[in-house]
């Protein structure tokens, strides 16, 4: 029994002794400051700590916590709501890109569209949104052919995202004025 613990300790011995040595780093106590909370925030500033709760900002202990949804970005929603007809296979919102997956209409089964939409801002502007479509032409032999199009129907789509949008911010200005 005796032998177990004595090989437990050299294992620890040997374990921790492959972490390398700690070396500390010789400070001078006139250039750190006594106050804990500007050592914090030098610490932040450098990149060398992380603050868990940042009430300056509103986050955590004492401040009021303030979530940015999805549902709160008119361009966001509008985009959804335009494209809900087809099934998405990426939205990801902190990512500001939406990727649907091939989309056919039964007429032509050899025919499938895919959007992409790529935010680039949340403001409601005709260059907020990269919008590229996509078209897959399959022959009999299920070999496919993949063209990207500028056309009619990219510019339809962002004019309707847009329009969207526009009526969702107003819908929700209107809501604020009544709640004020």
């Amino acid at each position: 029994m005796q032998l177990i613990k004595i090989l437990l300790l050299l294992q620890l011995i040997i374990s921790l002794s492959s972490c390398g040595p700690l070396a500390y780093k010789k400070v001078d106590s006139k250039k750190i400051s006594n106050d804990p909370d500007e050592r914090v925030k030098q610490n932040i500033e450098e990149g060398k700590s992380f603050k868990l709760f940042d009430t300056e900002k509103g986050f955590g202990v004492g401040g009021t916590t303030n979530y940015e949804f999805a549902s709160s970005n008119e361009l966001w929603r509008a985009t959804l709501d335009t494209i809900d007809f087809m099934p998405l296979t990426t939205a990801n919102y902190s990512g500001g890109i939406i990727v649907t997956d091939w989309y056919s209409d039964n007429k032509n089964l050899n025919e499938n569209i895919k959007i992409t939409v790529r935010f680039l801002t949340n403001e409601i502007r005709s260059d907020a949104l990269d919008l590229k479509i996509f078209y897959r032409n399959c022959d009999s032999s299920n070999k496919c052919k993949i063209i990207e199009k500028d056309g009619n129907l990219s510019k339809e789509l962002k004019k309707e995202i847009l329009k969207k949008a526009t009526i969702y911010q107003q819908q929700a200005k209107t809501e604020k004025d009544k709640k004020d």
